[in-house]
């Protein structure tokens, strides 16, 4: 994953204490310096936020910008030709659909903030593409299916919503973010969107929607964050959806 979660290498090599030891100190440069220092310092870490295995660089004191994370090692890009995302499980219509489909299909617009569990926030960030419940009205779910689970063509992560919150207008397969198409390193070309929750339950790289009898958690929910990753029931900066 990208910006939104803790970083995992498994298999990259250790990162010395000099490295975090300059990271620490580049933290408390940015404090000191103000908001002008601190962007200097977000273009500067980029490359290096992207491979921190020690997540340390979540807690620079970064301005407004997105931080690059992944739980897997690299993910292979692919390209609008050869990009698929299904739809399968508990419905009458299962479905296989490329980019250019997506695209043919109703957009959705969106300013909404990203929120991270770790604590950082990028407001007013622009949106667009397609409603997942839109793409569930496709397939027709089964009415024994009662949730959505998502999964990545990172080959690892996964995530849930149940049906009532994937079918939320505020919930998309994203198509665009910051007015230009998603990128690889914010999850594209085809990410998912969820406003009222904690990045964590935007899913990156999205290639599967499988509709479910019930909630089966996600990556990181089985490591213990909430099934319900609702932003406003802890910040009280957002509107609890469930208030």
């Amino acid at each position: 994953m990208a910006p939104e979660h803790p970083a995992v290498d498994e298999g990259g090599a250790p990162v010395g204490r000099r490295v975090v030891l300059g990271l620490l100190g580049l933290g408390a440069l940015g404090i000191v310096g103000g908001a002008r220092l601190q962007d200097a310092l977000s273009a500067a870490l980029a490359p290096i936020q992207t491979r921190d295995p020690t997540g340390l660089s979540s807690l620079l004191p970064l301005g407004n910008t997105f931080r690059y994370y992944s739980v897997t090692g690299a993910v292979d890009e692919q390209d609008a030709g050869e990009y698929r995302l299904s739809v399968s499980g508990l419905v009458g219509t299962p479905g296989r659909h490329t980019l250019a489909d997506l695209q043919a299909m109703p957009q959705t617009q969106l300013v909404r903030d990203f929120q991270c569990v770790t604590g950082w926030r990028v407001p007013d960030v622009p949106w667009a593409g397609v409603r997942l419940g839109h793409l569930l009205d496709l397939a027709a779910p089964d009415p024994t299916a009662t949730a959505v689970r998502l999964t990545s063509f990172d080959g690892t992560y996964t995530e849930s919503l149940s049906l009532e919150q994937a079918r939320r207008p505020d919930v998309l397969v994203a198509l665009r973010m910051l007015d230009a198409p998603v990128t690889h390193d914010h999850g594209g070309p085809v990410r998912l969107y969820v406003a009222p929750m904690y990045g964590y339950k935007s899913l990156k790289w999205l290639s599967g929607i499988e509709l479910t009898e019930e909630v089966v958690p996600g990556y990181w929910e089985e490591r213990g964050y909430s099934v319900d990753g609702w932003v406003g029931s802890s910040n009280g900066r957002d509107d609890d959806p469930t208030g």
